[in-house]
């Protein structure tokens, strides 16, 4: 075992699975540390529900764990994108039991600074139009779209989480940004977007 906070600062996330796998609960912490937030906020972003989202941030997180006896270190998989295919599936199980299509409205979406009355109007306004839109798109096209350019994965990275080839990923997002600026097209002056001169 580590034991030293700053010595778990360096280590991969694969080296983390691996020590914690072996019983150092120092490990898990830090990995937790670096994985929760980012498996919370995709699942927020896709099922618009802040409580759902932790669940299934708390179910994801909880398969990872039971994966880690027989983590490959050197394996072809990271933790951080096998957590992200996790969540992905378990939203996507969530949105068919349920029959109901994604919402960002209740997203709880971290900001830095307190951006003024008119600022947080206008961003309200942008979120409820991109969440009308993107609830428009199908499920994989909504999210790669997410994973791209909410999360701003790589294609290679959202390839593994979807199980998709690289190219097939392209074409999700390609299609998936055209549609939604096709659905935002009408509302850029209402958004507070200026094209300029």
């Amino acid at each position: 075992m580590i034991g030293d906070p700053p010595a778990y600062a360096a280590l991969s996330d694969g080296a983390l699975m691996v020590l914690f796998a072996n019983g150092d609960p120092g490990a898990s912490r830090v990995l937790a540390a670096r994985l929760l937030p980012r498996a919370l906020r995709h699942a927020a972003r896709v099922l618009g529900d802040r409580a759902e989202a932790e669940d299934v941030a708390q179910e994801a997180m909880l398969r990872l764990w039971r994966a880690a006896a027989g983590w490959q270190q050197d394996g072809a998989a990271q933790p951080a994108t096998w957590l992200y295919r996790v969540v992905a599936n378990l939203c996507t199980d969530r949105l068919r039991r349920s029959g109901r299509t994604a919402s960002l409205e209740d997203a709880d979406l971290a900001r830095d600074g307190q951006p003024g009355v008119e600022d947080r109007l206008i961003e309200k306004g942008r979120m409820a139009a991109l969440d009308a839109a993107l609830a428009h798109l199908p499920d994989r096209q909504r999210q790669a779209v997410v994973l791209r350019h909410i999360e701003g994965l790589s294609n290679p990275e959202i390839a593994a989480i979807l199980d998709l080839g690289v190219e097939a990923v392209e074409s999700l997002t390609a299609r998936g940004k055209r549609a939604l600026a096709q659905a935002l097209a009408n509302s850029k002056e209402a958004l507070g977007y200026d094209d300029g001169p």
